[in-house]
C-alpha cells in the first residue's frame, strides 16, 4: 500500500474519532438527555433515582431558604451562614457523573449558579452581617429558581 493511501486512512480514521468525540462532548456536556415537555418545557429524561434525587435537592432549597428567612426575622446571621452553606458548592459532590451527563449545560449553569450563590451568602451573612443585603442576594437566588422551573421538568425515564 502506497504511503499516501496509508495517510489518508489514517486522516480518515483520525477525522471520524474526532468527529464521534464531538458528538458525545455535545450530548453529555451541551445538550444532555432532553426531549420536548407536554407543557412546552425542556423535559430531562433522567432513570428514576436520579430524578428522585434532583427532586429532592430541590426540596432541600425550599427547605434551606425557609431557614434563610427565618434566620433574617431573627437577625441571626449565623444561622443565616449555616443553612446557606448547607447548600453551596460542596452539595454538588453528591451527584453522580452519569446523571450530571443527561442534564443540558443551561440547566447545570442555573443550578450551578444557585450553589454558588449560596456560598457567597454565607461568607456575606459572616462578613458583612447585613440582613436586608442577604434578602437582595436570596431574590437573585429565587430568580434562578423561578428561571428553571419555568423552563424545564424533570421526566422519569421509562422502566427498561
Amino acid at each position: 500500500m502506497a504511503d499516501t493511501t496509508k495517510s489518508r486512512i489514517y486522516l480518515t480514521i483520525i477525522v471520524a474519532l474526532v468527529l464521534i468525540v464531538a458528538a458525545l462532548l455535545y450530548k453529555f456536556i451541551i445538550a444532555g438527555s432532553t426531549e420536548r415537555g407536554e407543557d412546552g418545557r425542556t423535559a430531562v429524561v433522567l432513570a428514576p433515582a436520579e430524578r428522585d434525587l434532583v427532586l429532592g435537592e430541590m426540596r432541600s432549597f425550599v427547605a434551606g431558604l425557609q431557614q434563610i428567612s427565618d434566620a433574617l426575622s431573627r437577625d441571626d446571621m449565623d444561622a443565616v451562614a449555616k443553612a446557606a452553606r448547607a447548600m453551596g458548592m460542596e452539595k454538588t459532590h453528591d451527584a453522580p457523573v452519569a446523571m450530571m451527563g443527561k442534564l443540558p449545560l443551561a440547566f447545570k449553569k442555573l443550578a450551578l449558579g444557585t450553589h454558588r450563590e449560596f456560598d457567597t451568602i454565607a461568607l456575606d451573612a459572616e462578613a458583612m452581617r447585613m440582613p436586608k443585603h442577604t434578602l437582595g442576594q436570596l431574590s437573585d437566588v429565587l430568580q434562578k429558581c423561578v428561571a428553571c422551573h419555568a423552563s424545564y421538568q424533570l421526566k422519569a425515564a421509562p422502566a427498561k
